[in-house]
Formats: structure tokens, C-alpha cells, sequence
């Protein structure tokens, strides 16, 4: 296989797969109590953001866009996959044929800026959550989450190679 089409293949599995890791944590979580994004949410922000307008008081009070919950778990995905691309651009090739925890975990608590910076803010929740009622243990379930993510990263690392050898 060429390097572009592998290089492709190896991002769609690998992050997928890594969301995959992450959605069963959000089930995990929910058995707990504890919510997470609501897809329909994600959504509606993209929604408001393709028509210039990224930043709201309250995601949850802003006008619904049709479609949001799909376009929310498509972007979800989206996101997943473009973050393993990150991973397999800066590791290299050799990388996705024999992984390593280490680059995908720093890969994963890097990519916890983009919920806390940029995410958060948009949908009103502010700068790591601060306008919510709990930001420390709002923001912390980031980073878990996106801790999560990286171990996802590798672990569909391992079983891609395993499922597609070089």
C-alpha cells in the first residue's frame, strides 16, 4: 500500500477507534452520574459557527439547527480522526507500525485545549468551564477524558496494525 492511501487508512481507524475509547468512558461515567457534551450541543455550535457566530451565552438556549445531533457526532468523529492524523504526521509511519504509549498520551492531553479554550468558551461555558457551577471538576473530567483519548489513540494503534500489517 502507498503511503497516502495507508497514511489515510491508518488516521480513519486509529481515530475512530480512539473516539470509540472515549465514548464508552462517557458511558462509563454516565453509570456514575456524571454527563458529558451532548452531541446535539457540538451541533448546534458548528451550526452557529458556519453562519459566523461562535460564541454564545448558553449553547443549550441558543436556536436548534437542523440536523445538529447528526452533525454533532460527525464532527465528533471528524475531530477523532484529525487528531490521529496529528499523531501519525509527527510520529511518522514507523510509529503506527510499531506504537508507543508515550507520543499518543502526550497527543491526548495536548488535544484538551481545544474543549477548554476554544469549545467551552463558544458554548458559553467559558475558559475551562469557569461560568459553570463546577469548572475545576468540569475541567479535570477534560483532561481525564482526553488522557483517555491518547490511551484510545494507542490502543487502536495496536489493533490497527494488527488488523492491517505493513
Amino acid at each position: 500500500m502507498s503511503a497516502t492511501p495507508e497514511f489515510v487508512l491508518r488516521s480513519l481507524t486509529i481515530g475512530a477507534g480512539a473516539t470509540v475509547v472515549i465514548d464508552l468512558w462517557a458511558l462509563l461515567l454516565k453509570q456514575f452520574g456524571i454527563s458529558s457534551l451532548s452531541f446535539a450541543f457540538l451541533g448546534r455550535w458548528l451550526g452557529h459557527l458556519f453562519a459566523g457566530h461562535w460564541k454564545h451565552e448558553n449553547i443549550a438556549k441558543a436556536a436548534p439547527i437542523g440536523g445538529e445531533l447528526w452533525l454533532g457526532w460527525l464532527a465528533h468523529y471528524s475531530i477523532g480522526v484529525s487528531f490521529a492524523a496529528v499523531l501519525l504526521g509527527m510520529s511518522g509511519p514507523e510509529w503506527a507500525h510499531n506504537p508507543t504509549l508515550l507520543p499518543a498520551l502526550i497527543l491526548g492531553v495536548l488535544t484538551v485545549a481545544a474543549p477548554l479554550f476554544v469549545l467551552q468558551p463558544g458554548m458559553g461555558a467559558g475558559v475551562a468551564s469557569s461560568k459553570t457551577a463546577k469548572p475545576l471538576f468540569n475541567s479535570v473530567k477534560s483532561v481525564i477524558t482526553h488522557i483517555v483519548f491518547g490511551i484510545g489513540l494507542y490502543l487502536a494503534a495496536l489493533a490497527t496494525d494488527w488488523l492491517i500489517p505493513a
